[in-house]
């Protein structure tokens, strides 16, 4: 039945249907419809991925909140049992050792059992791929699941294996992105573009750290520092808007759930804000920044050693290669063991989690001065309005636990490090840091009880303060990073140590970065990853590598006077892109390429009409139908490896012909890269 029409009033007289002769206001509906229609049109449109960058960052800090709350409800659990289980000391260690031990023991099992590159922060294999070498199935999304459920077991094993999460969560961030990426190839249907999958996988690192400590800025910073060689200034901006996305929404779910009344830092401090240091007092911020390089300096090389010893020693090697779960239960029994309460982790505040560790540490009172004429009982279970009770003891005194908390983390960090689960070792580091200036801080406290005199006002010595420094300076120094710096800004939400801070992780980088690799680095040398860019420490002599040890001199090339026949059975035979094209078949000149694509269609647009007197060549379909691009760059067989890989990483390359006077003998791609760079790090063995 068609549908009836009639007159709108005081139109001239066009008819319209009776749905849109009684819709009111049919103009302004029409006017949002075509808004809304540009909109989708500006905001979507083929190369824009905003949405991308939003979604990223909104689920990351999803998942983060998720994987916080589930982990906090088992540490709970396990703090309830141990609290519960009675007075037996046999009791009470099987307790505090089994729940641990149980966790990581799981955690190596179950994320090697479905893949290998589920082990350790990710973050060294994260800067090999950024240098241009991809690892195969590293960003694979079922990593992803194994990964989550490793960490999270990993996490929940609480202060006793004293892990954080920072590196595993930037590879899950990572792995989120490479699969978006995916989705909108397919959905767009747009060509594999390798300088935009980097981009994502930028952005991703930033969103990683933002989404771990709600902070935006030094996520970006870290991208930056840590993880690219050469950074685009094009991926500041998106890095800026995923990961604010994903610190607003990690810090909006706190509030949703009652846990916070508003949006603010992690860590609480009261620092006192109109005169929080004196001047002479920054002299003793860089002698801690000096102390922390020093430190940092005997940990890396201490970690590195130790790691190597581990994967070359015969029997570990084996232990590690063929029952990883035993090894994570013997190393996490030994640290279990020494953190037991009642033992030697009476000593070590072993009671307390990583945050409540931090927020202890950043007090601002001054622990020896409060200890001097009294003596605080050790209370039943840590008091949240007094944390540093737990770092004190009548025969050790504060100076004592600190020292104590120092010697034992530094070895058992090492050996936590070497066990195959996932786990980021950014937060033991700060807290080592943190420790380490709080130490520092009591004792300048001690030496000036009244504080520092300038001017006829005294100017009391905050622990606090140095603590803070000691955390961004000791982490910086490891990691070979300012940013720190900037994160212990935005985890405390303290800005009035800026100078001391920044001069203190200046110092210590300044110390750390002139003797030994950083952490990441380190771990790259150890695993042999294929990783080009200078590393302090390794010599893989890259120089004397050049083109001609690794190009690829099967080339396949179409000369101008080649005949129609010879094109063709070329054209059938191979299904490569582009062929280069030479000036004849006798002197191999590179003119420039022809796109495959664009030559099948001169050649079926073209009537089989070559005879042998009327012969033709690929000349003539060049100067009608299929244009000849020309070669600006190419690389000489004496070109460095070092050159060649700086120049396909900043170009954003997939591969480049080799010419020798001219003349085409071979190419290269990220293919013969890879195999040339994963010969240099990790030599076949001799034949």
């Amino acid at each position: 039945m068609e549908e009836l029409v009639g007159l709108r009033e005081g139109s001239p007289g066009n008819p319209v249907t009776l749905r849109e002769l009684w819709s009111p206001c049919p103009r302004i509906r029409k006017g949002i419809r075509d808004g809304l229609g540009w909109l989708k049109q500006k905001l979507f449109r083929e190369g824009e991925d905003w949405h991308l960058l939003m979604t990223l960052g909104v689920l990351m800090a999803l998942i983060s909140y998720t994987m916080n709350f589930a982990v906090n409800r088992v540490v709970r659990a396990h703090k309830w049992l141990y609290r519960e289980i009675g007075d037996s000391h046999l009791l009470r260690y099987l307790s505090w050792t089994v729940y641990p031990v149980a966790l990581v023991s799981f955690s190596s099992g179950f994320s090697q059992s479905i893949t290998p590159f589920s082990g350790g922060s990710g973050i060294p294999e994260l800067k090999t791929i950024l240098s241009g070498v991809i690892l195969d199935d590293y960003l694979d999304i079922k990593n992803f699941g194994a990964k989550v459920v490793g960490l999270s077991c990993t996490l929940a094993s609480g202060s006793t294996v004293f892990l954080g999460k920072v590196g595993p969560f930037v590879h899950l961030s990572v792995m989120i992105a490479a699969y978006l990426s995916r989705v909108r190839l397919k959905a767009t249907k747009e060509s594999e573009n390798r300088r935009k999958q980097k981009e994502m996988l930028v952005v991703a690192a930033a969103v990683g750290v933002a989404t771990v400590f709600a902070a935006p800025f030094s996520g970006v910073l870290f991208s930056i520092e840590v993880l690219s060689s050469h950074y685009s200034v094009w991926d500041y901006w998106r890095c800026f808007f995923a990961a604010t996305c994903g610190a607003f929404m990690f810090r909006l779910l706190a509030v949703f759930n009652s846990e916070q009344e508003t949006i603010t830092s992690l860590f609480k401090t009261g620092f006192r804000v109109d005169v929080p240091f004196d001047l002479p007092e920054i002299f003793f911020f860089v002698v801690l920044g000096a102390i922390c390089g020093i430190l940092s300096c005997a940990y890396l090389f201490c970690q590195r050693t130790f790691l190597g010893f581990i994967r070359t020693n015969r029997f570990t090697s084996k232990l590690m290669a063929t029952s990883k779960p035993v090894y994570s239960t013997l190393a996490t029994l030994i640290l279990a063991s020494i953190t037991y309460p009642p033992g030697v982790g009476r000593f070590m505040a072993s009671r307390l989690s990583m945050k409540e560790h931090l927020d202890s540490l950043f007090d601002n009172n001054s622990w020896a001065l409060i200890t001097r004429n009294s003596s605080p009982p050790w209370p039943a279970e840590p008091d949240p309005q007094n944390l540093w009770f737990e770092w004190y003891h009548p025969q050790f005194t504060v100076f004592g636990t600190l020292a104590f908390f120092l010697v034992m983390k530094f070895w058992m960090l090492i050996l936590a490090t070497t066990i195959p689960i996932p786990a980021g070792y950014f937060m033991p580091i700060f807290i080592f840091g943190a420790a380490t200036g709080r130490l520092i801080g009591e004792a300048l406290s001690v030496a000036f009880p009244e504080g520092i005199i300038a001017g006829g006002i005294t100017y009391p010595i905050i622990p606090g303060g140095y603590a803070l420094a000691g955390a961004a300076a000791f982490s910086g120094a490891v990691t070979h990073t300012i940013s720190t710096a900037i994160l212990a800004f935005e985890l405390t939400g303290q800005i009035v140590h800026a100078l001391p801070v920044l001069l203190a992780v200046l110092a210590a980088n300044a110390i750390a970065q002139s003797c030994q690799p950083s952490f990441y680095e380190g771990t790259i040398i150890v695993k042999k990853l294929p990783f080009l860019p200078w590393i302090r420490g390794r010599n893989i002599g890259n120089h004397p590598v050049i083109v001609e040890h690794f190009m690829n001199g099967a080339i396949t090339v179409l000369a101008k006077d080649m005949s129609m026949e010879e094109v063709v059975k070329v054209v059938t035979s191979t299904d490569v892109a582009e062929y280069p094209l030479v000036e004849s078949t006798e002197s191999q000149i590179l003119m420039g390429v022809v796109r495959r694509a664009q030559l099948l269609q001169a050649l079926q647009a073209e009537p089989p009409s070559w005879v042998p007197e009327h012969q033709r060549c690929l000349q003539d379909i060049l100067a009608r139908s299929c244009p000849m691009e020309p070669v600006t760059l190419h690389l000489s067989p004496e070109t460095s490896l070092h050159q060649a890989h700086n120049l396909f990483e900043l170009m954003n390359l997939h591969s480049l012909f080799v010419t020798l006077r001219g003349k085409a003998v071979g190419f290269v791609s990220w293919v013969e890269l890879k195999k040339a760079i994963s010969n240099l790090t990790n030599p076949p063995a001799p034949k």
